[in-house]
């Protein structure tokens, strides 16, 4: 473990994080001149990949220098940011914080409906996007993608008129999609699921082939064909944890015997799962309790102390058939799988491509192309995203620390805006705001707003998440183990899977398992046994106390582990590491276990968003959905009220 491997990861994250950090060292002249804007590409220079924000590995996602500058708002107080220029002649007519996919939606809306509008988009990251990040990793002269964030179009069928219309105006096709995601390929290759038990949590190095916990529902496995009762036999769980695993499993009884069959659904969406395992189940085996914590987390951000029952079950957690559902629990799965759309709408860069799709419709000259397919491959010009004169400008690398009206807010005609970057403290005016950032920091923004509303947005706390991609020389150990993604409950990282096989325009994927690859790994940060939003702080505090080192060594350790049996050396193939930390990661969402039930227009969201003069708020916190419509709408709606 102590060999030296390929420190590509390194050098691409040093070289921003040495950048981002002097800025903001001691002493550090607040007279600086901002950083130059990335590569030129297109206007004909060589092409600089390692100034090229995608192709920056190592610690990404909320990397060095993005949030410090806020921290400093929130956690310090500070609100004196030295002398103030104004780089920018005359006003804008929009401004936008926030470079994320709601933010570009809402320039692109703003300019649809006031064209030749002059707008200016100010994003805290060294890249726009967002949670929509690309990893970019070169090998061998290929660019392989990897997506650092938000992942795909989920279920686009019930996407609203205004996110669909926003989609196929920027050239996003979905069937064109699910035609480029290879649907065969687990199935053809054997790769199917897996548990990976690690050394240290459980004594030894074991991955066991199991459909135990089905992913089919978001990701195209094959069947292991390993009967249940084999599988946990070799899970290396005390002989009373794997009976009682069995008896979870394998239950055909009602122990909700006091329950109607039509009062069951209200029961189980008023407890957490923990509590109907431990209390309704009986289940006593602390080692049960481990193995299935983690499960959902990734999808809810939550585990199972802090996951309604009724939604764990319907995503596929055992314990169903312990409940007068479970005479209909084939109907019910059947029913569930009929009305989910195939989770195969996918860019081989996740939601990456959107974010580049709005980018080079708001910014033509930043990339050549026009089409979903050609923008997968396209180089981004940087310099061409804040040039001055032009009427759209995107502004990275800047984080705003006030917004204020000119005068009272009804009457005002327009908001100074002040922003942080490169040491160097600067404003700009608009006649209007919208602020797509995260919500919560809205209140730290604008502290003129109502206290109803700051409280409102501060009760917004969102959950943390790791997104990790790795770079692998090929997959053959994958394939001579038959394994496709892995459930580990020990690891640091929860979740291992190989990336979505999808080949878009001239980009290909892995074709054969002597190919390199990318292998996504993730993990939630939580806390079992506090309430959702102080679990989220806490996590999010270790997040940002655990170094990239610490990460990159338990994920060498993780897979010499969990692939060693098929050949897996980490010294030799490993190529190179992404870590997408997100802090402020998922939305908040009204948890029925925690939160009360909202009428309309009373949830702390719906209240949070509320206009208030010249600016309005967007971002998905301002819907509580973690998804890419959500963004979208809330985009449209916060355009809408400034044009009202």
């Amino acid at each position: 473990m102590g060999r030296k491997i390929s420190r590509r990861d390194f050098l691409h994250g040093a070289v921003g994080s040495l950048v981002a950090g002097a800025a903001l060292a001691p002493g550090c002249s607040q007279e600086q001149s901002p950083p130059p804007a990335g590569p030129v590409g297109k206007a004909g220079a060589p092409f600089d990949r390692i100034a090229y924000p995608p192709s920056r590995l190592g610690p990404r996602g909320s990397h060095a220098g993005s949030f410090e500058t806020a921290h400093q708002m929130g956690h310090e107080k500070r609100t004196d940011w030295g002398p103030v220029a104004e780089p920018d002649a005359g006003e804008y007519d929009l401004v936008v914080v926030g470079a994320g996919v709601s933010g570009l939606a809402a320039a692109f809306f703003y300019r649809e409906q006031h064209p030749g509008a002059r707008v200016l988009l100010l994003e805290n990251h060294d890249d726009f996007g967002g949670h929509a990040k690309r990893n970019e990793f070169e090998w061998n002269g290929r660019t392989i993608l990897g997506y650092g964030g938000s992942q795909s179009l989920e279920a686009p069928g019930a996407y609203s008129d205004v996110a669909q219309g926003l989609l196929t105006r920027i050239g996003v096709e979905t069937a064109r999609l699910e035609d480029a995601y290879d649907q065969g390929f687990y199935r053809r290759h054997g790769l199917a699921p897996g548990v990976y038990f690690d050394r240290a949590t459980y004594g030894t190095d074991r991955l066991v082939r199991t459909d135990f916990m089905d992913p089919s529902a978001f990701l195209p496995v094959a069947r292991s064909g390993v009967p249940i009762e084999d599988a946990i036999a070799e899970m290396p769980l005390s002989e009373p944890a794997r009976r009682e695993l069995q008896r979870l499993i394998s239950a055909s009884d009602d122990r909700l015997q006091d329950q109607s069959i039509f009062r069951e659904p209200g029961y189980l969406q008023s407890i957490s799962y923990r509590d109907f395992l431990t209390k309704d189940l009986g289940v006593e085996q602390p080692e049960v309790i481990a193995l299935l914590q983690d499960v959902p987390s990734g999808y809810f951000g939550h585990g199972i102390d802090a996951v309604p029952a009724l939604e764990a079950l319907g995503f596929g957690l055992p314990g169903l058939g312990s409940t007068s559902l479970g005479d209909f629990e084939g109907l019910i799965r059947r029913g569930i799988s009929l009305a989910l759309e195939p989770y195969v709408y996918h860019f081989p860069d996740g939601n990456a491509s959107v974010a580049r799709l709005l980018v080079r419709r708001l910014i033509p000259t930043v990339a050549d192309g026009s089409s979903m397919e050609d923008v997968v491959t396209a180089e981004f010009d940087y310099q061409s995203l804040d040039r001055p004169g032009a009427d759209v400008r995107l502004r990275l690398d800047s984080t705003v620390v006030r917004v204020e009206h000119e005068g009272a807010p009804r009457s005002a005609e327009r908001v100074a805006v002040t922003y942080v970057r490169a040491g160097r403290t600067e404003r700009v005016r608009a006649r209007r705001v919208i602020l797509a950032c995260y919500n919560r920091v809205v209140p730290l923004l604008c502290p003129e707003l109502p206290d109803a509303q700051k409280a409102a947005l501060g009760s917004l706390v969102k959950i943390p998440l790791v997104y990790t991609n790795v770079l692998l020389r090929n997959w053959r150990p994958f394939q001579e183990l038959g394994l496709a993604l892995a459930h580990c409950p020990g690891s640091w990282h929860r979740l291992s899977m190989l990336d979505f096989p999808v080949s878009l325009g001239g980009y290909g994927f892995s074709a054969g398992p002597d190919d390199p690859i990318v292998l996504h790994m993730s993990r939630t940060m939580v806390h079992p046994g506090l309430k959702p939003r102080d679990q989220s702080r806490v996590g999010r505090s270790r997040m940002l106390a655990t170094s990239f080192e610490t990460i990159e060594r338990e994920i060498r350790i993780h897979l010499g582990g969990m692939l060693g049996a098929g050949g897996f050396d980490p010294a030799r193939d490993i190529e190179g590491i992404a870590v997408n930390r997100w802090p402020h990661g998922y939305a908040f969402h009204p948890n029925p276990l925690f939160d009360p039930e909202y009428g309309p227009g009373e949830a702390p969201h719906e209240i949070g968003r509320q206009r208030f003069g010249r600016i309005a708020i967007a971002n998905s916190d301002a819907g509580a959905r973690a998804y890419l419509d959500c963004a979208i709408d809330q985009a449209w709606r916060a355009v809408g009220e400034l044009s009202a």
